[in-house]
């Protein structure tokens, strides 16, 4: 018994499909996409009126399990990830203890494999401890099952360190993500340094900050002929950069996340901890900007930084309330409702940004289109379906959300990983 998708209208990152087909998934493949297969004993899903895309993915989310549980598990984080259309998830290393040895990679392995909702890999620190000091085995990271290697949360300062990862991970054809953010120019700022900082009086965060780190790692990146990912990229003068970087065929791809292209540093003046996140909200020229990018291909993907804290941690003053917001749920409709509706980009560059890059990226073979033979993640969503984002909604575990009470557009219907339903509205 397998899985049939009725009228299914596909939506693959190269075009929307003519006529809607059906789609049949048997163990955990796309078996077969043809007009009129027959029911037999399959379980079916009637996606009339709906769109069917691959699975979505996201390349950087933040499970906290191991060590602060009360935050976020890896099964909250799953359910989390399903109900927002995710079928394939990356966590950051920045848990307690922190992802540096094969122990916590395979812990994090079995407990999703356990929840069994969605596909769970971890990244790897590139620093011990991401104390900048020594870097992590590499190789036993990847033999673990580490794709991709950070020490998000921080960057990597020490440059000759960065080099090091970088021609190891070149070495081991894994990818390198960087958190882009000089401390020392940042100094203790909580929010994006300009106008508005200056009004509210809140410790600015410069731009530079960013942009100095972007400008070091491209360079490295070109130097070794090596291959860099940029995390949740904020400004303009970055995507200057990576555009620039990419014409001379620099080894660069970038990420930037909702929060960046749908909110400007004007709404930290309501004080609300939520959007105190790091890298900070910027400008509206920032935010045009990153829309810009996203849609020439300067950003090669969108991605949650879903960051959960509990209530009683941003329940406290902006600046010592810590950075982060939860995202899984709803990128998918910020991201229709921002970039979509209004014609920035259409459906089928949404899910290259959602789906197939991201795949591409850090190599998950077989993910991102709805083909023959490939992994049957499969997202069903109505795009036009209006919602309103409620704390009660919410099935992480966290809360911290500034988009509460916003009406968002693209409800996702059902989520399909490896074939089977985990999340259906």
């Amino acid at each position: 018994m397998g899985l049939l998708i009725k009228n299914a209208v596909i939506v693959n990152a190269d075009k929307i499909w003519e006529k809607p087909q059906d789609i049949l998934c048997i163990d955990g493949k796309i078996s077969q996409i043809a007009s009129g297969i027959a029911a037999g004993t399959h379980e079916v899903i009637d996606a009339a009126g709906k769109k069917v895309l691959p699975g979505l993915i996201d390349i950087h989310t933040h499970l906290r399990q191991p060590g602060r549980e009360d935050k976020e598990t890896i099964e909250t984080g799953s359910r989390a990830a399903v109900k927002g259309g995710f079928t394939s998830i990356m966590c950051m290393p920045n848990t307690n203890p922190v992802i540096d040895n094969a122990m916590v990679v395979e812990f994090i392995t079995r407990e999703a494999q356990r929840v069994g909702l969605c596909n769970v890999y971890p990244i790897g620190a590139i620093t011990k401890g991401q104390q900048d000091g020594e870097l992590t085995d590499m190789a036993e990271l990847k033999a673990a099952g580490c794709l991709a290697f950070s020490d998000d949360g921080k960057s990597v300062l020490n440059s000759r360190l960065f080099r090091l990862a970088m021609e190891y991970a070149k070495m081991l054809d894994v990818l390198i993500i960087e958190h882009c953010q000089d401390p020392l120019l940042t100094a203790g700022g909580v929010m994006n340094e300009g106008i508005v900082s200056t009004r509210i009086g809140l410790k600015g965060d410069p731009g530079i900050a960013e942009t100095v780190t972007v400008a070091r790692d491209i360079e490295i990146a070109h130097y070794l002929n090596a291959r860099v990912h940029l995390a949740h990229m904020s400004l303009k003068r970055s995507c200057e950069l990576i555009r620039f970087a990419k014409t001379q065929g620099i080894k660069v791809t970038a990420e930037a996340c909702p929060h960046h292209f749908v909110l400007t540093d004007e709404v930290c003046s309501s004080f609300d901890t939520s959007t105190k996140v790091n890298p900070p909200l910027r400008s509206k020229e920032d935010v045009e900007a990153i829309k810009k990018a996203i849609a020439d291909g300067t950003i090669d993907c969108i991605v949650t930084d879903h960051a959960p804290h509990t209530k009683e941690d941003k329940e406290v003053g902006f600046d010592g309330a810590p950075f982060g917001l939860i995202g899984l749920e709803t990128s998918l409709g910020l991201t229709v409702t921002e970039l979509v509706k209004p014609g920035i980009i259409d459906l089928p560059k949404m899910v290259d940004k959602m789906s197939r890059a991201p795949a591409r990226i850090v190599g998950l073979a077989n993910k991102g289109e709805i083909k023959q033979g490939h992994d049957a993640d499969i997202t069903i969503i109505d795009p036009d379906k209006e919602w309103t984002v409620t704390q009660e909604g919410f099935v992480s575990k966290s809360k911290n959300s500034p988009f509460i009470g916003r009406r968002l557009k693209a409800q996702v219907e059902y989520t399909i990983c490896g074939g089977k339903v985990v999340y259906k509205a």
